[in-house]
Formats: C-alpha cells, sequence, structure tokens
C-alpha cells in the first residue's frame, strides 16, 4: 500500500511538472521597429506639422514618449553596432561606415571601400534574448556584415532573417525594389520585382515577413524577439506613389519623401493592427525609433527636402554631425502589458542601454560588458534607478569627433576644441558656454581620458 501511494505520489509529482513545463512562458514578447535616417522632427508627437504619421503618433499617446534618446551614432553601421552589442563607439567593433584602415574590400557603386563587420566574439541583443529562450527573427536592414558572408544574423543569434546584406549585393542595389532576398541563408528571387519590375515595395515586403513571423508565434510557449529594420525614408527617394500627398501643392520630392514617411507609418499600423487583432498585444512591448538624424547625404537635393520638413525639429545638425540633429532621434515605447507608462520621459539614453533593458525584461543576466544601463523602470514608469551619467559618440569621417551627454549637458569636441551646451535651456546648442563653467569641462575631460579604447580600424591621427 505504501509502494502504491509513493507511485501515485511520484505521479502526481511528475505530471504537476510537466503540465507546468508545458506552460506558456509569460515573459513580454519584444518587437523592435528601426526607422532609417528618420529625423527627430519627422514625427507628429516630436512636432512635424507637413508630413502626417497618425500611426506613429497614437503609439506614443498610448505609450510613452522619450523626449532625450539618442542613437548609437550619426551615421547607420556603427549606430546599429552600438545597438547590437551595448557597447558605444568608444568600444565598438563598428566605429564607421567605412574603416580607415584595414577591414575587406568591396564595391559601393563603382567606388570600392573598405568595411569591417561585427566579429565571432561580438555578443548581440539576438544573442541574448535566444540564450534567454525567446524565438528570435530580424527582417530588413543588418548592415553590419561589412563584406563577410559569415557576418549575418543567423551567426549572431537570431533564429530567422529575410533581408538584404551588404556582403550580398545581389540583394541590396540601392533600390526600394530588390529583385532578390537573402532568405534564411539563401538567395531568393522577388518575383514581382525580376526584370525591373516594380511590383513589390522593400516596406511592404518587410511588413508582410514581419507579419508572417508573427503568424507562427501563435499559441506558441516561447515568447519572441522581433527586429523590423525598414529602409524608409533613406535615399533614394522612392515610393509606389505619392499617397495623401500626390495633390499638394509642394516639389515632388517633398512630396515622394513625406509618402516615404508615410508608407513607414502604414506600416506600422499594420504591424499593430496584428498584435491586437491576434491576441498578441496583451503580452508584447513595442519600441519604435530610428537609427540617426536626417539627410542621408549632404546633397542639395536632401538638404532642400531635410529643410522644408525641418526633419531635424528643434535640434542643430543632420546626419553625420555630432549635434543632436545628426544622434538624438525619436523613441517610443508602446505595450497593452505595461499598465502604468508615463507618457513622457526626460531620461537621458542611448542605444548602448537597450542590451541591459531586454537584458532585464527577459530576466536574463547580463554577463558580458556592456556601456548602457537598464532603461526598464522609466519605460514602466517607475522612478529611474541611475543618477547623470555620462553618454558616448566619436566619430571620423570629419576627422576626429566626440560627443558627450551628461545630465543636461552635452559636451561635442571637434578639431580638438571642447564645446559645452545646456540642452535643457538651449535644445538648439547654440550658445556654447563652456567658458563660464570650466568645472563641469574639467569633469567632462576627466571622462574623457577613460571613454574609449584604440580601434585597428580607426586609429586616432
Amino acid at each position: 500500500m505504501k509502494f502504491i501511494k509513493l507511485l501515485l505520489c511520484a505521479t502526481f509529482v511528475n505530471c504537476s511538472l510537466a503540465a507546468f513545463a508545458q506552460q506558456k512562458d509569460e515573459r513580454p514578447n519584444v518587437i523592435f521597429i528601426l526607422a532609417d535616417d528618420l529625423g527627430y522632427g519627422d514625427v507628429g508627437a516630436y512636432g512635424q506639422k507637413l508630413i502626417q504619421t497618425p500611426n506613429i503618433d497614437q503609439m506614443a499617446k498610448e505609450g510613452v514618449k522619450f523626449t532625450d534618446f539618442y542613437a548609437g551614432a550619426p551615421v547607420c553601421s556603427p549606430s546599429r553596432g552600438s545597438l547590437l552589442t551595448g557597447l558605444n563607439t568608444g568600444h565598438a567593433t563598428i566605429r564607421g561606415n567605412n574603416t580607415i584602415t584595414g577591414g575587406i574590400a568591396g564595391k559601393k557603386g563603382k567606388a570600392t571601400v573598405n568595411r569591417t563587420n561585427l566579429s565571432p566574439q561580438d555578443y548581440t541583443i539576438g544573442n541574448l534574448m535566444h540564450d534567454a529562450g525567446y524565438t528570435t527573427s530580424l527582417v530588413g536592414k543588418w548592415h553590419v556584415d561589412g563584406y563577410d558572408t559569415l557576418a549575418t544574423p543567423l551567426q549572431h543569434g537570431f533564429d530567422k532573417f529575410t533581408g538584404w546584406l551588404v556582403s550580398y549585393p545581389e540583394t541590396y542595389a540601392r533600390t526600394y525594389w530588390p529583385e532578390k532576398r537573402y532568405d534564411n541563408g539563401k538567395i531568393v528571387p522577388v518575383d514581382k520585382n525580376v526584370d525591373g519590375k516594380k511590383g513589390y515595395y522593400e516596406t511592404n515586403l518587410c511588413t508582410d515577413e514581419a507579419i508572417g513571423f508573427l503568424s507562427e508565434q501563435k499559441g506558441s510557449k516561447k515568447p519572441f524577439f522581433l527586429m523590423l529594420n525598414f529602409n524608409n525614408p533613406h535615399s533614394p527617394l522612392d515610393v509606389p506613389d505619392q499617397a495623401i500627398f500626390a495633390n499638394k501643392d509642394w516639389p515632388e520630392d517633398m512630396k515622394t519623401y513625406a509618402a516615404m514617411v508615410y508608407y513607414m507609418d502604414q506600416s506600422v499600423a499594420k504591424v499593430k493592427d496584428y498584435l491586437v487583432k491576434s491576441g498578441l498585444a496583451k503580452n508584447t512591448i513595442v519600441i519604435f525609433t530610428s537609427d540617426n538624424g536626417p539627410r542621408s547625404e549632404n546633397t542639395k537635393q536632401l538638404a532642400a527636402v531635410s529643410d522644408f520638413f525641418v526633419s531635424n525639429g528643434p535640434l542643430k545638425g543632420h546626419k553625420r554631425d555630432m549635434y543632436d540633429g545628426g544622434i538624438r532621434v525619436p523613441f517610443i515605447v508602446w505595450s497593452p502589458y505595461l499598465k502604468n507608462m508615463p507618457k513622457t520621459s526626460h531620461v537621458p539614453a542611448y542605444f548602448a542601454d537597450i542590451m541591459p533593458t531586454f537584458a532585464e525584461i527577459a530576466g536574463k543576466k547580463l554577463d558580458h560588458k556592456s556601456d548602457g544601463t537598464s532603461i526598464y523602470s522609466s519605460i514602466q514608469g517607475k522612478k529611474p534607478v541611475m543618477k547623470d551619467r555620462f553618454l558616448y559618440w566619436e566619430f571620423f569621417e570629419l576627422g576626429f569627433e566626440q560627443g558627450v551627454r551628461y545630465g543636461k549637458w552635452k559636451a561635442v569636441v571637434r578639431k580638438k576644441k571642447l564645446e559645452l551646451y545646456n540642452v535643457n535651456d538651449d535644445i538648439g546648442e547654440k550658445n556654447d558656454i563652456a567658458a563660464q563653467h570650466p568645472d563641469v569641462v574639467k569633469e567632462i575631460e576627466d571622462y574623457l581620458l577613460t571613454a574609449r579604447t584604440d580601434s585597428p580600424f580607426w586609429p586616432v591621427r
């Protein structure tokens, strides 16, 4: 009889453990949506008056809008490298789009340039979320593979990847109508775009791929992490049509650019609507942001577009500038899962913070070095645990430049001269007040002595 009781007890425990194991993991899903060259002022929630972004604006109304959030760099590759690895550009492998020395040579149009890529040792947010038990996927632009064909998302923690890669030029020819696509390790044709046809706009392609991934997660017991990286509104100016702006009394370039932003806004709406209708929204956190400031290249055409829409908003500078116009970006978090989010957060934060934030969301101890701090408490509406801290950037295209955000202070070092701004009072960085605050300058200069490590690809000269 005792044996039977023990056997029944063991059976009950085993069944209970099995049932527990089969329960759905209740940690939140995460979707990170990244625009390309979208300016701080290109979104209605951040002051845009001409371009309509109703769906992104609605996310801001229903979620939390960060006013002082920064990308990882003023151009694409190092910004994304910082986002993916949690390292600022003083420590990251990738510190520019093109290397100064070394790297792998490849073609960019007719020019030959050298790039470097994420190394096998670089631990990414894809690795983090995968190790935490999440199903991981990346859709769209990667741009941290340089010309290394073995530096794809699939080697850096993502279970699935559909998009384009620099190292596979047949998947990318600076077009919004790709004829080929990198699909989980294979190059596949995009039938609707073959032979120069324009049947499948890349933005819509990304959106459909993202929703396809989400549909596969319904009923799954594992949480998921999706990165959705749009090309919009990066040059070239191209859309299927000019949408609601076609009849505006604007120059053609302006109507096209506005439509590029609008198409992306509509795609964000499709993803959000699918989450709501499928029931996935109740346990999902969605983040929307941009990789750097506006104006893809400093050409007369794109400068005119940026000026027309005041794409940098009240900020000084554009893409490739160390001023806030080059690195401060929209950052919106929307989530029915989080019940007490503030409407607005003024906490200074940047891409390096995403790694530790995701670690906290996933309940995973972060065993790898990060230059960031979790901002999950700020997203949740709790009192931020962080004090004023240094945020750091460096950039090389215009000579060695450095940027620092420290509480209300913003420093820019150009041509070995440190400029200082109080961006709480002077958001446009118009008044250099370094001479009036030698104590702050000294504190920042002392920090800069330890802010970075040397890079073999970007030597300081």
